[in-house]
């Protein structure tokens, strides 16, 4: 049964891809992305109640994959629904013809297998195949408008994102010739279960050029500073849902492959130590976004640097290490992609109603739309890390985690920039959520059943629904689960 699972996840939204690129039909289009998408999530769901072992050729799933794929799996279902909602209201507005609505469905759904593959790959080469799959879906998407901003954004995310899977590509190469003179050449050389276990044998200088190639390649994968200059310009052109996806999913799988080479890195004594560099990245990535935050006018660049930052505050909690420090970094990941890709949906809605995505054309947002405004407020508090949302637990986790370290003193440069990063999104929040004198709400602007329907604004909702219970109350079996995943990556 798990074999079977394992086949069909990835290969499900693959056939879909195939079969939404060539049909014409809207209807029959829009239906199946959304029940591929649904398909794939009740598929993982199945595959993670199954029994272990789970493992079919050169796919496998462990507790962590599963993690990541079910987070994938549930975001990519909850956004594929707003897409349709999205691009029926881009279809009226004439803003997007058949073939690029078409070509979306299609990439979206190649998107989601390529993410599957590398989340459920059993090596090294398979998960790198996986996310140069995805990078090169993304690009088409993030392009799909064929506007010059548009098009400029999808080359900058091309050329950028190639560079780092190519850096990747080398890194794995030298993992590889590292592994096969100790375990031989083949797959067993670059499948994680025999790496992890004979990684204590390999070469160090190998290891060494391998993980400055391989933290570096996904490292621009995962928008981590100084490696970052693609990530806004494709969350300000693209669909919105394909932003969501982008933080909600692309940047985490970068994070899973980033997390699986530090625990072979870490096997080996001798091998140059990630914790520092990942620390120190991340740190300036906290900062440099935070600071960034109090520059951006456009609303998606503004939540695309919150990515960044965010993504620092992964590479530090994962650099720290630990059992507390790598469950906060897994709970904040889960936090940050449910939170993230509702307010990228609340967004993308405005901008539509708007018709601008500028935060100097989206005041007074409670009185004029408040089916939104008021939920894209909860959001934005909620990403700010303030009680009592989920973020806020995470947040206060890793500085827990940190002062119990011997290097106690890194809390003060987190907090630091936990604070900056909170009060660009409070001093936002004021912005775009109270009325001002050049926002003053016409009859023809207040909220109404038109600004909103289930597809547009239920998916939000719903996310922001489980980052607030997740507040409230950790639940106990989740929470169970994290610790386990925490303590086996060290």
């Amino acid at each position: 049964m798990s074999a079977a699972l394992l086949i069909l996840i990835p290969l499900l939204p693959a056939l879909a891809a195939l079969v939404l690129f060539v049909i014409r039909a809207e209807t029959l289009a829009r239906l199946l992305n959304i029940g591929t998408s649904a398909a794939m999530l009740a598929a993982s769901l199945a595959l993670a109640l199954s029994p272990a072992p789970r493992r079919a050729g050169f796919l496998a799933a462990d507790g962590l994959s599963l993690f990541f794929l079910l987070l994938s799996a549930f975001i990519g279902a909850t956004s594929s629904l707003f897409s349709d909602g999205y691009l029926a209201l881009e279809r009226r507005a004439g803003r997007l013809s058949a073939r690029g609505r078409r070509l979306y469905h299609a990439m979206f759904q190649g998107l989601m297998a390529s993410l599957a593959l590398a989340l459920l790959a059993d090596g090294t080469g398979m998960m790198w195949f996986g996310i140069e799959l995805g990078t090169l879906s993304a690009v088409l998407i993030v392009g799909l408008y064929r506007t010059p901003a548009a098009l400029e954004a999808a080359w900058k995310y091309f050329i950028l994102g190639s560079v780092g899977i190519a850096l990747a590509l080398f890194g794995t190469i030298l993992l590889y010739l590292a592994a096969a003179s100790v375990v031989g050449e083949g797959s067993a050389a670059m499948r994680w279960d025999v790496l992890l276990a004979h990684a204590r044998a390999f070469d160090p200088g190998l290891m060494d050029l391998a993980f400055v190639f391989l933290f570096l390649g996904y490292g621009t994968k995962a928008a981590l500073v100084p490696l970052h200059a693609w990530l806004a310009d494709a969350h300000a052109e693209g669909p919105t849902p394909v932003s969501a996806v982008l933080s909600g999913l692309l940047l985490n799988v970068a994070f899973y492959a980033i997390i699986r080479f530090k625990g072979i890195f870490n096997a080996n004594p001798a091998a140059l130590a990630p914790q520092p560099i990942m620390i120190g990245l991340g740190l300036l990535s906290l900062l440099f976004a935070a600071l960034m935050l109090y520059r951006r006018r456009d609303l998606k660049r503004f939540f695309a640097y919150s990515s960044i930052e965010h993504m620092g505050l992964l590479a530090f909690g994962f650099g720290l290490g630990g059992a507390a420090a790598n469950f906060a970094a897994l709970w904040h990941l889960l936090m940050h992609g449910l939170t993230k890709s509702a307010l990228f949906f609340l967004t993308g809605r405005l901008a539509q109603l708007r018709g601008s995505q500028k935060i100097a054309d989206l005041g007074g947002l409670t009185a004029t739309h408040p089916r939104l405004g008021v939920p894209l407020a909860i959001g934005m508090l909620a990403i700010a890390g303030l009680p009592p949302f989920g973020l806020f637990a995470s947040e206060f986790l890793l500085i827990s985690a940190t002062l119990r370290t011997a290097t106690a003193w890194l809390a003060l440069p987190l907090v630091l920039g936990l604070l900056l990063a909170a009060g660009a999104l409070l001093l936002r929040l004021g912005a775009l959520a109270f009325p001002t004198s050049a926002a003053v709400p016409a009859p023809a602007q207040r909220g109404g059943a038109r600004e909103t329907s289930w597809r547009t604004v239920g998916p939000a909702l719903l996310h922001l629904a489980l980052v607030l219970w997740a507040g409230l109350a950790m639940p106990g079996r989740l929470a169970a689960w994290l610790d386990v995943l925490a303590h086996g990556i060290g």
